[in-house]
């Protein structure tokens, strides 16, 4: 009773009456079993004070009333107590009593003056800080919240630049309120809108010394990597580590950092340091995705101790590695390890091999099987896996469609491609747009173009407009309908869409649709902007190795097609020395191209030279034998020429419709050749000539594929 008289008497002195009254108008949230713990427990923190000191001061008095508040949900008024709290005051002797309290006693102590304050109470008023800011916090008053904890961190860093020493203030709950300050600052921050305080925050944890154990250090570590990678692309600025060597690895933005963090905990996992994590491996795999570290995420990957992962992960996450990197027979080899004992739970890896085969004109076979196994494997669980896995079969059928089949044969694969595709779609509500855009392109390929524009559009409306591809492919299908205005138009909306760095190819759409309407002027133009972009562009990707290394071949293409376009649009005009000067950029770029190589045979031949130009295009059959428009403008030249047996110049066109089936060119001049070997085949020269005809009337700009 007198304890408690004691502490009623100094809580009195706080001259209460200044908050009672806002206090009452706060509910307790708890009930009368819990005030009483929460009473003993002030009364035990006040009994070790009053042991220590002999009395209990005003500012302790405030803290254990303001946490007193603080349990019970009085937030504003345990606030309105913790302000109370003379920090000007309190601060100095805090840090005097952690200093003292860690120096070794002279021998001579006559003048050494006991700390200030004890440990208690230097724990007690750390921890009314702490529940300030937390106060603060939950009245969204996130900065002032901020820059309350920052004065914990403050405190003891002055104070202790080592960190707390082993076993210091093992009885108060000193090292409790540091480990909970130094998390919440950088989220504090975070929450006030100032990411860069966030980073310096998250690197003073992780860089000072303090005696922080290793779960926590390896959840601030996780929450600064995961911060790093999605702040809304804000760059950091870089870490300055002074007291590494110079050969130390130093993160130059945040990708690199996050990476750098989250490699140091996947080496704490395999150390046993820390528990595992499955998300460290998730934000590990998307950093290094994208910024083309798939080689290094391999690394990673194989080094990780067996049990942390399931085999069968491993082997689908390597397998993304290798297919990520181009090599697809070693993604192959490791996916076959999970799905060739029949697993049940081998549907993703099955769906991940029938994508690969897809992809690879000579696995079409191998990806139609595995598109089949895992429909069988899926169709029990996940109808938008199942789905996926009919579009993959559909995708694997369509590429034995491009393969040396008959034309009956041909017919059967294309409508099943297409069943293939509509029952993907229905099983994922047709809102999957890859599902969508392959829909429109085989009926587009296939010259049902009314169909094809009625997928594509659903298509740009499904993607908001986001895609270029779905821009592009629309235009096209409209060009086949000879709308060629209207694709320019939706061109011009997908350009007022689209940043600048993705418009080269939507710019070359546009510039051949002009052509397709006579505007020569307005191409030419349009064909200046685009290599002023990619002038632009390329000189970006080489300041940036690592883009360069991503985009430098895309870029090199575009160029190098324009300067072709630009060529046959010379051409047309007659203006030989502007053609060729194009075609030397295209030499520059790429010496062996195979279609440089076709224009310039065209070129010749618009001179009159046509020896010249059947070598031209017996160089481009060198470079690439299934060069399509070369096997007919040889097959063309030589006819004309009648120096070879008509038999050999036969042989390119059928080369040539092969290859592709869809060439009306190719058609026509087949049918000249039939026309030309008398009545018996006059026959074989219509169906040629009424099969270039519908192709031509529906041929795109560009074609579909």
């Amino acid at each position: 009773m007198k304890l408690e008289n004691e502490m009623i008497r100094s809580s009195e002195s706080l001259a209460v009456n200044d908050y009672s009254s806002d206090a009452n108008d706060y509910s307790s949230q708890a009930t009368g079993e819990n005030d009483k713990k929460i009473d003993t427990g002030n009364i035990e923190e006040a009994e070790s004070s009053l042991r220590e000191n002999g009395s209990l001061n005003y500012e302790e008095a405030r803290a254990l009333l303001g946490r007193y508040e603080y349990q019970k949900g009085n937030i504003e008024a345990a606030l309105h107590v913790f302000e109370g709290i003379d920090l000007a005051t309190v601060i100095p002797k805090m840090k005097t009593s952690l200093t003292q309290r860690t120096e070794p006693r002279k021998k001579v102590s006559h003048n050494y003056g006991d700390p200030p304050l004890s440990t208690h109470a230097v724990g007690l008023l750390l921890e009314a800080i702490y529940l300030k800011s937390k106060s603060l916090q939950m009245l969204q008053r996130y900065k002032e919240a901020a820059q309350s904890c920052k004065v914990i961190l403050d405190i003891i860093e002055s104070s202790l630049p080592e960190g707390l020493p082993e076993n210091f203030g093992t009885d108060c709950k000193l090292q409790e309120t540091l480990n909970h300050a130094i998390e919440l600052l950088p989220e504090l921050w975070k929450l006030a809108g100032s990411p860069q305080e966030a980073v310096l925050s998250f690197r003073r944890a992780l860089l000072h010394h303090q005696t922080l154990n290793a779960e926590t250090t390896a959840k601030i570590q996780k929450d600064f990597a995961y911060f790093l990678l999605y702040n809304g692309g804000e760059e950091a600025v870089p870490p300055n580590l002074r007291s590494q060597m110079d050969t130390s690895f130093v993160p130059k933005n945040n990708i690199e950092e996050a990476i750098l963090l989250l490699m140091i905990l996947l080496r704490k996992v395999s150390l046993q340091m820390i528990k595992w994590d499955p998300l460290i491996l998730d934000h590990l795999s998307y950093a290094l995705s994208i910024s083309n570290g798939l080689g290094a995420l391999c690394a990673q990957l194989e080094e990780l101790p067996p049990g942390i992962i399931d085999s069968n992960e491993r082997y689908i996450l390597l397998a993304l590695c290798y297919h990520g990197q181009g090599d697809d027979i070693s993604a192959l080899h490791l996916l076959k390890n999970i799905y060739k004992h029949d697993d049940p739970q081998c549907g993703p890896a099955l769906l991940l091999a029938s994508k690969i085969c897809g992809e690879n004109l000579s696995y079409f076979e191998e990806g139609a099987s595995s598109a089949k196994r895992a429909i069988r494997a899926l169709e029990d669980n996940c109808d938008e896996m199942v789905g996926i896995a009919y579009y993959l079969l559909g995708i694997s059928i369509s590429g034995h469609c491009r393969s040396a089949i008959s034309d009956l044969e041909r017919v059967e694969k294309q409508a099943e491609v297409i069943q293939c595709l509509e029952t993907g779609g229905k099983f994922t509500g047709m809102n999957d747009s890859r599902i969508v855009y392959n829909l429109s392109l085989e009926n587009a390929e296939q010259r049902k173009l009314d169909v094809a524009l009625s997928y594509a559009k659903r298509l740009v409306k499904l993607e908001g407009g986001s895609s270029v591809k779905g821009w592009i492919l629309l235009a096209r299908i409209l060009s086949g309908q000879k709308r060629f205005s209207e694709g320019e138009t939706v061109i011009n909306a997908a350009l007022e869409q689209t940043g600048k760095w993705d418009q080269g190819e939507l710019l070359r759409t546009k510039a051949r649709l002009q052509v397709a309407q006579g505007e020569i002027k307005n191409a030419i133009q349009t064909y200046t902007q685009i290599l002023a972009v990619l002038q632009v562009q390329g000189k970006s990707f080489r300041s940036q190795k690592k883009n360069h290394e991503i985009g430098g071949k895309q870029l090199k293409s575009l160029e190098m097609e324009t300067w072709h376009d630009l060529a046959m649009v010379y051409m047309k005009l007659s203006q030989w020395g502007d053609a060729e000067a194009c075609l030397l950029k295209s030499e520059s770029i790429d010496y062996y191209s195979a279609s440089r190589l076709h224009i310039t045979g065209l070129l010749y031949e618009a001179k009159g030279l046509d020896k010249e130009a059947q070598k031209a295009y017996e160089l481009a059959l060198d470079m690439d034998p299934g060069h399509v428009a070369s096997l007919v403008s040889l097959a063309v030249i030589i006819r004309r020429a009648g120096v070879k047996p008509a038999a050999a110049a036969k042989s390119f066109l059928t080369e040539a419709l092969r290859l592709d089936r869809l060439n009306s060119l190719a058609w026509y001049n087949l049918g000249l050749f039939y026309k030309e070997d008398g009545p018996m085949f006059m026959r074989e020269a219509a169906n040629c000539f009424e099969a270039a005809s519908i192709l031509e009337e529906t041929e795109p700009i560009e074609p579909f594929r």
